[in-house]
């Protein structure tokens, strides 16, 4: 079971003008001294996580959360880390820059060492520079847009591939089933506007780039934007938003009368696109996918674990967040220290520490070396494994 402690605050109290000791009263946070921290190293090892607990990607958050407590519990029954248990704390980021800072600055305060979470691109970017003053090393779980690895940070880490190897994976299947004329559309958010451009600068020769088209996320109504797209008769259309906008897309395209390929990006990966579209017209669309729980060979005790504990199924993104609460912790034990830039130093020397997405080693752009995308369907109204791309 996960312990939570309370935070102690040092504070001095002065009797008759003369100072007395300082009484440690409850640090929220491991105390280590680091940007201003605490100085006690008994109290517990506290991760920090933003995710989208509100907000048309809530349904992510969850799943983010348990993975990572998940983890942290596993962590805690076979002792903690160098004698100290971990701590996870998790404020809502909502896919939106202004909860995400706020979310951000809240835990700084708490005395987070390390951030374990990150999933809307958009979101996540503004958090870095606040989480870089407090010292804090950023292993971002889901979040994947290059503008991320474009900042070079040397705090943050990405434990999803990025949006380079995701268009990589979804050139590569375009040419396996014969596409000639790609459209694409995004959501003009970071995240989706950056596979957009990046897929775009790929579509030379064949397949070639169709069209383009941004739409406004949050609306209901894309009929203007399906019919606009349609206008350059594409064979194959890549959605690269999120999964409240892509159900709507995928069901205004396929009632204008497109009988093309869909696929959607890794951000409208949850059975919610199957919910939104309608089982029977999101039949048969893709979608390019880092490891889910259910398309990992031998995750069935995992699956089972997760169950047993949260009384529902893991969904996207729960093994991420789950080996980013591992990586954080082997890290700090290789450093034997939660002090940031020698957390920064472990992770930068991690090789072969193993992964749902296999032995870790991070690039010298702090992302990982193989980006391990693969193809997912829609079959019989689920999300399932359709081509490794091996």
């Amino acid at each position: 079971m996960t312990a939570y402690l309370t935070r102690r605050l040092s504070r001095v109290a002065l009797v008759g003008g003369a100072a007395v000791a300082a009484m440690m009263l409850s640090a929220c946070g491991n105390g280590l001294a680091s940007g201003g921290g605490g100085s006690s190293d008994n109290g517990p090892i506290v991760l920090g996580m933003l995710t989208p607990l509100s907000g048309s990607s809530s349904a992510i958050g969850p799943y983010m959360k348990n993975g990572a407590q998940l983890a942290v519990d596993e962590i805690n029954g076979k002792g903690g880390v160098n004698g100290r248990k971990l701590e996870l704390k998790v404020e809502d980021e909502a896919c939106d820059a202004k909860s995400a800072t706020a979310g951000a600055n809240k835990l700084v305060t708490e005395g987070v060492k390390i951030s374990v979470g990150g999933y809307c691109s958009g979101a996540t970017l503004p958090t870095l520079p606040i989480f870089e003053k407090a010292d804090v090393p950023m292993l971002i779980p889901a979040a994947n847009s290059n503008e991320l690895v474009k900042q070079h940070k040397k705090n943050v880490f990405l434990i999803n591939g990025t949006g380079v190897q995701q268009s990589d994976a979804a050139l590569k299947f375009m040419k396996k089933v014969g596409a000639t004329k790609v459209a694409l559309m995004d959501d003009n958010t970071s995240y989706s506007k950056d596979i957009a451009d990046t897929t775009a600068k790929l579509l030379t020769g064949s397949p070639a780039l169709a069209g383009r088209e941004s739409v406004t996320a949050g609306e209901s109504d894309y009929s203007a934007n399906v019919h606009a797209i349609l206008k350059s008769q594409p064979d194959f259309i890549y959605w690269t938003g999120y999964y409240q906008e892509g159900g709507l897309i995928i069901r205004q395209l396929r009632q204008a009368g497109y009988t093309g390929k869909i696929m959607v990006a890794d951000g409208s990966v949850d059975q919610k696109l199957v919910d939104i579209a309608g089982p029977t017209v999101a039949e048969g669309v893709f979608a390019t996918m880092t490891q889910t729980p259910d398309t990992i060979q031998g995750a069935d005790k995992w699956i089972a674990d997760y169950k047993s504990k949260f009384g529902a199924a893991p969904g996207p993104y729960s093994t991420q967040a789950y080996d980013a609460v591992r990586v954080a912790a082997e890290a700090v034990k290789q450093a034997g220290s939660t002090d940031g830039s020698a957390v920064i130093k472990a992770l930068e020397g991690i090789d072969g520490f193993q992964l749902f997405s296999g032995p870790l080693k991070f690039t010298p752009d702090h992302t990982l070396s193989s980006g391990g995308f693969q193809i997912l369907a829609v079959e019989n109204g689920k999300i399932v494994l359709k081509d490794t791309l091996q």
